[in-house]
């Protein structure tokens, strides 16, 4: 039963993605997600009353290159996951500072991108938040690929792991190439 809630939960959060009309929409879709669904990453559903967002700001979007830099790199969830194999899809040279493009190396696969900056455990998740997991249907949002070697990065994307949730969960945190020296105030704040 729970698996069957999972997908159908990772089918949600897809459509979410593929299909709202704006920024608006898909926070407010989202927030409906997580307060109705069994497998919300949210702990106490009775008590949740949304998700708080940076405003939204043109400053966090950019058309960037992506340049080949071969690699990898193993995440240890310290869960159930165990390590995480990525491999390195490039280098994103964004104006923020370089970020690495994952490729989660496990059946299926999936792009990667977490993100950490100077906004962390102040304002947002201490552990970082993603740009894209397509592997749980973030698919076109914070990430889309425009070309093999330019992306399109909307920062106001962001989203925290499930860990920034609830302990039960275990989440790939960001690598230190990850790590921004800046403050992006876009995407998702800290949760309470």
């Amino acid at each position: 039963m729970q698996a069957l809630q999972l997908a159908d939960y990772r089918a949600a959060v897809a459509r979410i993605y593929l299909t709202a009309t704006d920024l608006a929409d898909f926070r407010d879709r989202r927030d409906r997600l997580f307060s109705s669904h069994p497998q919300s990453p949210i702990p106490r559903l009775d008590d949740f009353t949304g998700i708080r967002y940076f405003p939204p700001s043109e400053e966090f979007i950019a058309e960037v290159t992506l340049r080949e830099a071969p690699g990898e790199i193993e995440i240890d969830t310290a869960g159930p996951d165990g390590v995480c194999r990525y491999d390195r899809v490039g280098i994103l040279d964004t104006p923020w500072g370089e970020l690495s493009l994952w490729w989660l190396a496990a059946y299926g696969g999936g792009l990667f991108l977490p993100v950490r900056d100077t906004t962390c455990g102040n304002q947002s998740y201490g552990g970082g938040r993603y740009l894209t997991d397509t592997v749980k249907g973030t698919h076109g949002r914070g990430v889309e690929m425009l070309s093999p070697t330019r992306v399109r990065l909307d920062f106001n994307y962001l989203y925290n792991p499930s860990c920034a949730y609830d302990d039960r969960w275990l989440c790939p945190l960001a690598p230190p190439e990850n790590r921004l020296d800046v403050p992006v105030h876009a995407g998702e704040l800290r949760y309470r």
